[in-house]
């Protein structure tokens, strides 16, 4: 496994979380809000935390808040905030509604062999998953040509990058998931 010393956790927190109908990291899942299952699951394999946000109640959850560079551009924006303000090579990217991940799941990223990819990310449900991934920080300057052009999507942006996709054994696979909507919440809560 990478030595955590050369890695920034980065934590995408500031979606607008409309389907949900509040903000998704202080959501409470088994009495912790998904911010601290995402920061618990990663904090292990990296030196630092950034979370990118503009509420101030995130402080308490990282070694860094930024708000994004370029406002209202969506997930490639705080892509592109984290890893400019990332003082390490390779960063691990989460979103903040993946309350289920695991440090386990989360070190199978960190594969040397795959060090020559500048990204390497999840796949499940015939999706990839960019926002559970690990990325170069060198990815930064083509998100920001990606920006300036106008561009929004972060699966754009991954698939002109070279990467990898590990699609996890089928029990992983809900360890992945996104809660996005109430209905989510309370079939997690349930099961």
């Amino acid at each position: 496994m990478i030595d955590s010393t050369n890695i920034t956790g980065i934590i995408l927190a500031g979606g607008k979380s409309s389907r949900m109908g509040s903000e998704k990291g202080f959501v409470k899942y088994k009495d912790l809000p998904f911010i601290s299952h995402v920061v618990n699951a990663m904090k292990p394999l990296v030196s630092s935390t950034i979370i990118i946000s503009s509420n101030s109640a995130y402080d308490p959850f990282c070694d860094l808040r930024v708000e994004d560079e370029i406002k209202n551009a969506g997930p490639l924006a705080g892509l592109y905030s984290g890893l400019k303000h990332s003082t390490t090579e390779l960063n691990l990217v989460l979103s903040c509604d993946v309350p289920l991940i695991k440090t386990e799941v989360l070190s199978t990223l960190l594969n040397p062999e795959l060090s020559k990819f500048e990204v390497v990310q999840f796949g499940a449900n015939d999706e990839t998953l960019p926002l559970i991934a690990l990325y170069k920080k060198s990815c930064q300057t083509s998100c920001k040509k990606l920006l300036d052009s106008g561009e929004r999507r972060l699966k754009v942006a991954v698939a002109s990058f070279s990467s990898y996709t590990i699609h996890p054994e089928p029990h992983i696979e809900p360890l992945l998931k996104n809660i996005n909507t109430l209905k989510e919440l309370n079939e997690l809560q349930w099961s």
